[in-house]
Order: structure tokens, then sequence, then C-alpha cells
């Protein structure tokens, strides 16, 4: 691929390095954007491109300096000397369970503890705060690391909201803890026997499977961006209780 002339570019383009490949693009431009804008046809590491999903992992380094630094390809910008490649997938290791067969009273499965009987590796943690570190969410993981060691699922998932799944704390764990499966683990455990159901939800799953809202979402997709904006910022946010 030819690289563009110059003047495409604009007045100060950066030289990035993508997976050890020198490419010039322009200023301001998203990890993402730069390595499409250079020619890179993104098959995979790539999803909402909002922030999100966590698909698009990155580890890069700036040039002179030797630390590796963690980054979501969709909200980084590019900075001059910039060495960079995508982590589409992180092969860390995910605990098998069956959540309807987990009898949650606080002695799963007969088990002393949940979340480290499914994850010895939690202890492991020398508690370096890696983790932390390397989180794009900027996510107190070792703190929930922590108490995933004394199996308290409501502080895990509490503190693990926000998670996007994007493994970069895996990949600079010295312990290899998968964190984010260990996060999600107590999320899902947590949502399905600590919660109490909510009435609201039932009766929309109610509306749905009878058919009443097939019109409003004609509508819906009638409509254009704007209206759609519009409707989205009035839209009614229920209080919860704390």
């Amino acid at each position: 691929m030819e690289m563009p002339e110059r003047a495409d570019i604009g007045e100060a383009p950066v030289r990035i390095h993508v997976l050890g490949r020198a490419v010039e693009v322009p200023f301001g431009l998203t990890i993402m954007k730069a390595m499409e804008y250079a020619g890179f046809r993104l098959v995979r590491g790539v999803g909402c491109r909002g922030g999100f999903c966590g698909a698009c992992s990155t580890l890069y380094r700036r040039a002179g300096d030797y630390k590796l630094r963690p980054a979501l390809a969709c909200q980084a910008t590019v900075e001059d000397g910039m060495f960079l490649a995508g982590l589409p997938f992180v092969p860390a290791n995910r605990g098998a369970y069956d959540l309807e067969s987990i009898e949650w009273d606080g002695v799963p499965d007969g088990r002393k503890t949940l979340l480290p009987a499914h994850y010895p590796e939690l202890a492991r943690c020398v508690a370096c705060n890696t983790c932390t570190k390397a989180c794009p969410q900027e996510l107190a993981v070792m703190d929930y690391i922590q108490l995933a060691l004394r199996d308290d699922l409501e502080g895990v998932a509490r503190e693990s909201f926000d998670c996007l799944q994007c493994g970069l704390c895996a990949v600079r764990c010295p312990a290899d803890i998968p964190h984010y499966h260990v996060a999600q683990l107590a999320r899902r455990v947590h949502g399905r026997y600590a919660v109490a159901p909510s009435p609201q939800l039932s009766a929309r799953v109610a509306e749905i499977e009878a058919g009443e809202h097939h019109g409003e979402m004609d509508r819906l997709i009638g409509l254009g961006v704007p209206e759609l904006t519009a409707l989205y910022a009035q839209r009614e946010i229920e209080e919860v209780a704390a």
C-alpha cells in the first residue's frame, strides 16, 4: 500500500509503528482510526468503537521509553514515535461452571468458597497492583481481587461493574490471574442469587413476548439520528435506592 501524500495527512503528521511497520498518520486520530488510515484491515480486535466492548485491547510503547502501556485502541490517540500492537484475544483461563446449578447459600456447591474454588490462582496474588495500572477503565482491580479471596461476591460485583473484559489485567499479571473472568463469575452469581427480581423487567419481557412493542419498534427504525438522539436524552431513568 502506498503512503498518502503529506498534503493529505495535514500540517502535523505523526509517525507510528504498527506491528513493526512505520506509517505516517494524521495527528489526533485514535489508534484504531490510525491503523485503518494506514491501510490495515481490522477483522479482529474491533467492536463498538466507543469504549464499551473491550475488544480493542492494545499495548504500546513510547519512543525512548521502556515501559509498555495498556490502552483501548478506540479511545487512545496516537503519539509520535509510538510502537503498538493490538491484542484481539487474551487466552486466559476461564473456570467451567453452570450458573443454574450453583446453589448460593454461603456454601456454594458444598465447597468452602466459590471464587477461590473456581480460580485457585487467586492465592498467587502478590498485591503488586500491576492489574490496576493496566486497566483502561481505571478500576481498582487489585482491590476486587482481594475481595475475591474473601469470597465477597457483592464487593467484587460492585468494584468490577465497569469491567469491559478486555483482558489487559491478565496480560500484565505476574501471577497469571484472569481477573476479568473472576469478576464476571462474581457478577453473574450475585445477580442471579443475591439481587431481588425486578417486577418491571418481568412485565416488560411479557409485553415483548406478546408483541406489544412491534409498532413502536417500527417507528423507531424509521427515525433519523437527530430524532433518536433527542429521544435518548429525554428518556426516564428510574432511581435505584442505595
